[in-house]
């Protein structure tokens, strides 16, 4: 898939070196083709590593993506400056109203806080309930995946005793369901996180289905019945190293924090982590872009009089 994006964006150098098909403005601008609109709620700390992340995600179908960065006016962040924000991101304000064919909302670190803590969680609310009537299909990552089931559902997160870091094994229930078409029995995916969702909360709700569990990681793939809500509690979008780098962040800190499991060679932590999840990635994120944005988004997406 042909990314659009800024021409300096720091992604674009990372993802060419990559073999990945970056598209500059220039180019796209010459091109006969309306490229599906994706808004990014980057929620993240360093947020051009998730950047890179999640364009290199959205790279492999023969869609034309053009990507708007989203941050909030509610949040200053303490791990991205400004200038980099300012060029590359857009406030609520700019864009609401706007209509996108896709929407991604990332994972954050305020995970232990109650979600009414949160110092930006009025604004998210907001817009998690423009993205109703505004985008056709919303993807929520990790945290995301939990504060969207929290006010879309009502369902509630669970302190797990520790952290839950590693690699972890999934079984798919049914093929059937094109979130998951041409996934293998069995998919490895990343979590990094404290808290939890539980089935026994969202089986209250029959508008919701499970499509992916784990017996240690618990619930991973669940989505609305007409695919315009996908939460995936998880990374499936991290990197070799993401987890990796975590890790060290947490040992250099003193938190004395147990390796991620099932993810360095002979749980060696000084080892090049095994990549082990990336095909399950690529066919997660192309599955949603196909089959829950390209094939049910109007042509003319219009905006708000």
């Amino acid at each position: 898939m042909p990314i659009k994006v800024q021409n300096d964006l720091p992604a674009r150098a990372i993802l060419e070196s990559e073999n990945i098909f970056v598209m500059d403005e220039d180019r796209a601008l010459t091109q006969d083709i309306r490229p599906l609109q994706i808004l990014i709620l980057n929620l993240m700390p360093i947020k051009e590593d998730t950047e890179t992340q999640l364009l290199r995600a959205l790279s492999n179908t023969p869609l034309q993506v053009d990507c708007t960065f989203l941050m909030l006016s509610t949040h200053t962040s303490k791990n991205t400056s400004a200038s980099h924000l300012n060029k590359f991101y857009v406030y609520f304000e700019e864009i609401k109203r706007k209509k996108f064919d896709g929407m991604i909302i990332t994972g954050a670190p305020v995970e232990n806080m109650e979600y009414e803590e949160v110092n930006y969680w009025d604004e998210l609310k907001e817009i998690m309930e423009w993205s109703k009537l505004h985008v056709q299909s919303t993807l929520h990552i990790c945290w995301g995946a939990q504060a969207g089931l929290y006010y879309h559902y009502g369902i509630a997160k669970y302190q797990r005793e520790k952290k839950l870091s590693g690699i972890y094994r999934h079984k798919i229930l049914d093929h059937k369901v094109p979130l998951v078409r041409s996934m293998d029995d069995y998919v490895m995916a990343p979590h990094s996180r404290y808290t939890e969702v539980r089935r026994t909360d969202i089986e209250k709700h029959p508008e919701l289905r499970i499509v992916a569990e784990s017996p240690e990681a618990g619930v991973f793939l669940v989505l609305n019945q007409d695919g315009s809500q996908v939460f995936v509690q998880g990374h499936p979008e991290y990197d070799r190293m993401t987890l990796n780098s975590e890790y060290h962040r947490d040992l250099n800190k003193g938190l004395s924090p147990e390796p991620p499991c099932n993810y360095y060679e002979d749980n060696d932590p000084f080892s090049i982590p095994v990549l082990s999840w990336r095909n399950m990635s690529n066919t997660l994120y192309a599955n949603w872009l196909n089959f829950y944005v390209y094939q049910t988004t109007d042509y003319v997406l219009g905006e708000e009089e």
